[in-house]
């Protein structure tokens, strides 16, 4: 673990929050490889779970509700965590994360304090009169504002069930114990699908997604031996659910949950109708029923799947009697597709080296580097998992032609430089 986050900080994936000022605990800065890599996972979620169906849409709520939807969804009250203080080593954690009871898990110290309740929630104002402001919370999820406009959604998409609503977002939790890098932080992103089916249909779709989620992270690379589903024991089911299946991932840290896919019955709607008096029950024209739908969540955390392409990709070798780092990234996740270079630095390879990523920019992320011999550029690609690497050498000039590298074969290939869009075509779906 401390390898891929000392390479996240080296190759401008991920950065501390506010780190010139000693840093903000469990806040993290995404860098100019670390946006890409989030932002190509976000766009396969969304083209998989939106774009490639029928019957799902989306939408992007606001982070700030109304503070009953807070009430109404049970997170005001019940949305706390005990709590347990260090008073040899000063830190805090999770009561559920000691691994040896009454022993500090950081220090192994026993002077402890007694468990307390703590609300995950943020707190905040809105108004700006003193005496006049009404307290509001950074949503804690994404869920809610689904399911409070859910009746809305539906009328203006003209959906009928089963039909699902997706959207991605910032969502916000007051962690006690803030550590595995993004694993766990306060600011957060989510990627939440909430479907809608009749009730008793529900364990059938239940499964389907299930299955759906777990091949999603497959088909893009994610090793299939460090992925386990792993069932809720009743009593460890939420309040809202029916039946949960967390899909865990084998994180250098021990086997934790990447996404989890809930039964959440028909809670949330029926709860919002009770606070809110509104009518959010589903008229069924076929049979004439009305109802209130059940729902299936699909819930995955953008900086979780992050961190675990990462981890899965991150690999050590040994290239002509030289060791290296290589994050074999499947191409579509990879943040940079393709890189440039002359081999030398000389003027008519720069200019053919640069023409070429005038002509590819548009196509997909490339990048042009120039600088150190080509044994250690190709390094630098290799580390940051770039698939291809395009050489303009010598012969270019004249031939016309240039080299493509493969990252994780190193194997080459020459082809005419007006061949390289036709080449690259496909092969980053």
């Amino acid at each position: 673990m401390d390898k891929i986050v000392s390479l996240a900080k080296r190759r401008g994936f991920i950065f501390q929050s506010s780190e010139i000022y000693g840093g903000f605990a469990a806040t993290w800065d995404y860098g100019p490889l670390g946006v890409e890599l989030k932002n190509n996972v976000k766009k396969l979620w969304w083209n998989r779970i939106v774009r490639s169906r029928l019957d799902v849409v989306g939408m992007d709520s606001a982070i700030l509700m109304h503070p009953d939807v807070w009430e109404a969804s049970g997170h005001v009250e019940g949305f706390t965590d005990p709590m347990i203080d260090c008073l040899t080593c000063k830190s805090r954690f999770r009561e559920d994360m000691m691994e040896k009871p009454g022993q500090c898990p950081n220090c192994g110290g026993k002077d402890l304090t007694e468990a307390r309740m703590f609300n995950l929630m943020f707190k905040t104002e809105a108004g700006s009169v003193e005496g006049s402001t009404q307290d509001v919370y950074l949503r804690p999820e994404t869920a809610q504002g689904i399911f409070v406009q859910f009746k809305n959604v539906m009328t203006a998409s003209r959906l009928k069930l089963p039909f699902g609503i997706a959207q991605m977002g910032k969502a916000f939790r007051n962690e006690i114990t803030t550590k595995s890098f993004i694993f766990r932080s306060r600011e957060f992103e989510q990627m939440e699908l909430e479907y809608f089916v009749k009730p008793g249909e529900d364990e059938e779709w239940f499964d389907y997604w299930v299955s759906e989620r777990d091949k999603w992270y497959k088909q893009y690379g994610i090793k299939s031996e460090h992925l386990h589903l792993r069932e809720h024991d009743k009593d460890e089911l939420s309040h809202y659910s029916k039946r949960t299946i967390d899909i865990e991932y084998d994180f250098p840290f021990g086997q934790k949950e990447l996404e989890g896919i809930a039964n959440r019955t028909d809670f949330d709607l029926k709860a919002h109708i009770e606070k809110s008096g509104k009518d959010l029950v589903y008229f069924d024209e076929q049979t004439r029923d009305k109802f209130v739908p059940y729902c299936i969540e699909s819930s995955a955390g953008v900086d979780r799947t992050v961190l675990t392409f990462l981890c899965d990709a991150y690999e050590e070798d040994v290239i002509d009697n030289e060791e290296r780092v290589v994050l074999r990234f499947h191409p579509a996740v990879s943040p940079v597709k393709v890189a440039i270079f002359p081999l030398m630095r000389k003027e008519p390879q720069i200019n053919m080296a640069k023409d070429i990523f005038d002509s590819l920019k548009g196509c997909f992320n490339c990048m042009y580097d120039q600088t150190g011999s080509i044994g250690k550029r190709y390094r630098r690609q290799d580390e940051i998992g770039t698939p291809y690497c395009v050489t303009v050498d010598f012969d270019s000039i004249e031939d016309k032609a240039v080299t493509i590298r493969n990252r994780d074969k190193t194997d080459q290939v020459r082809i005419k430089a007006a061949e390289l869009k036709s080449w690259f075509d496909g092969k980053f779906e």
